[in-house]
């Protein structure tokens, strides 16, 4: 299952890499209509940057909660106390649950919407916007199960288990 994990980040991460090149085309257009007569005017690029812009936005998001550098806030206080340390870290998640779900709850009304608009300047459907709400909630969901699994196996053995890290590896899977 981890490897099927490491395979969605790794797309992830390439999506947000074309999505960053991507929204590099209709700014610089804008910027060179705007200050200079090179090219005329196009109405659709403010638009096509914004949509880059909300899925990088998202999709970055999503690979954070995987890192474990999107939500991290120390609120609560560290304790020398493995069990406790260990209920803190579980509350975190549990929290950023709540977010996830709510994400997921509310972001399919908000793509049914959108199956029923067009964009005014391009003609889009905005479904293929108001979606990465619901698929940001369902990955973190899933990113979130992994982590609790993670946080289980280290409490329980006292070692850390086969945590993601950032270069898509996994620690002690063998």
């Amino acid at each position: 299952m981890r490897s099927v994990l490491n395979a969605y980040y790794s797309v992830l991460k390439i999506i947000l890499t074309v999505l960053m090149g991507v929204l590099i085309v209709p700014v610089a257009m804008q910027i060179l209509s705007r200050y200079t007569g090179i090219i005329p005017r196009f109405i659709w690029t403010e638009e096509i940057a914004r949509f880059c812009f909300v899925w990088i936005i998202l999709i970055g998001a999503m690979i954070a909660v995987r890192d474990g550098t999107h939500f991290d806030v120390d609120v609560l206080p560290h304790s020398r106390n493995p069990v406790v340390e260990f209920c803190f870290k579980i509350l975190c998640y549990i929290a950023m649950f709540a977010v996830a779900a709510t994400f997921v709850y509310y972001g399919r009304d908000f793509a049914v919407l959108g199956s029923r608009q067009l964009s005014e300047i391009s003609g889009l459907p905005m479904v293929t916007i108001y979606i990465a709400w619901p698929i940001a909630g369902v990955t973190w969901v899933v990113f979130l199960i992994e982590k609790i699994y993670d946080a289980v196996v280290e409490f329980r053995t006292g070692r850390p288990g086969p945590q993601f890290n950032a270069a898509g590896d996994d620690h002690g899977a063998g």
